[in-house]
């Protein structure tokens, strides 16, 4: 198969732990062409849609690119979107772009349209058996009502990544009126706010769901001493654990879901027994999983990609 990664830029992919190079080296050892765009590669000449690609491999040392050229995206196999958050109005052009391209014949991995409608933060509502109490408001007394209902909280922009600008909010924070008025720019800005869930002292799981199916392990992120987040980016430490009965439960009933929405890769965060989080941008954690377990989750992407 030809097959199109839309990355960042490749020099600031970190080689040992990234989840699509990982991908892509399997993807290379099935014997499969790859190919590597960013972002803004794509665009429309008339009606039609236009990708810059460039001709990747990996090499001995690292790997190599031949120059680009301009391709239609039906060209390709599978075009698999990798582009990290922020989902800001260039990731929301890209969607559209991207849903243009497939309607023009390219196979396209989530979902254009699915990425846009599945907010990473948002579409926890969509499974309110599974999600702890939360709030989505703008306004800073209703989220001071929310917490002093619950006492202990935790906020969170709707569009972040790896756990920044989320805080942990307490009765006693001297500082609440400071951190409300900063998440939410003096109510501006939409947020969400969740109970504070103490299990995540026991880590935050991230469940990979590959067309609808889990695997069968977790990455647990626990968080480092004196820290509410265990993302890996925030210095949390992955810890590769078997699914609970509860993990299991939450992952094949969303997953159906997922899958008839379009959305082949996707990322669960669990904490405890609560769903907290959907991430369908560019979820990780395949690299820790391989190196802690038996499970090779790039080779069941792959297998369930070529299915396709």
């Amino acid at each position: 198969m030809k097959l199109l990664f839309i990355l960042d830029p490749l020099e600031s992919l970190k080689a040992h732990k990234d989840t699509s190079l990982a991908i892509m080296r399997a993807a290379q050892s099935r014997g499969h062409e790859l190919f590597v765009s960013q972002q803004h590669d794509l665009f429309l000449r008339g009606e039609t849609a236009k990708i810059n690609a460039q001709k990747f491999t990996f090499t001995a040392q690292q790997f190599s690119t031949e120059q680009a050229i301009e391709y239609v995206p039906a060209a390709f196999d599978a075009i698999i979107m990798r582009k990290d958050p922020p989902f800001d109005n260039e990731y929301l052009y890209s969607t559209y772009l991207l849903e243009i391209a497939a309607e023009q014949g390219g196979k396209v991995y989530n979902k254009p349209s699915a990425i846009r409608s599945w907010n990473e933060k948002l579409s926890v509502t969509r499974f309110p058996q599974f999600a702890p109490e939360f709030l989505v408001t703008a306004n800073n007394n209703l989220i001071r009502e929310f917490l002093n209902s619950h006492q202990d909280i935790v906020v969170k922009p709707l569009d972040g990544m790896g756990g920044s600008s989320i805080f942990r909010l307490s009765l006693t924070d001297p500082n609440i009126s400071v951190i409300l008025e900063t998440i939410t720019n003096f109510g501006a800005r939409t947020i969400m706010a969740q109970r504070y869930l103490p299990e995540i002292l026991q880590g935050d799981k991230r469940i990979i769901v590959i067309d609808g199916m889990p695997l069968p392990y977790a990455l647990a992120r626990i968080p480092k001493a004196g820290e509410t987040r265990g993302n890996l980016a925030a210095g949390g430490t992955g810890v590769a654990q078997a699914l609970s009965a509860r993990d299991l439960e939450i992952a094949t009933t969303v997953g159906k879901t997922l899958k008839q929405a379009g959305l082949f890769l996707v990322g669960l965060d669990v904490i405890g027994d609560f769903l907290t989080e959907i991430n369908v941008t560019s979820p990780t954690g395949m690299v820790e999983i391989a190196k802690q377990t038996d499970c090779k989750p790039a080779q069941v992407f792959l297998e369930a990609l070529e299915k396709r």
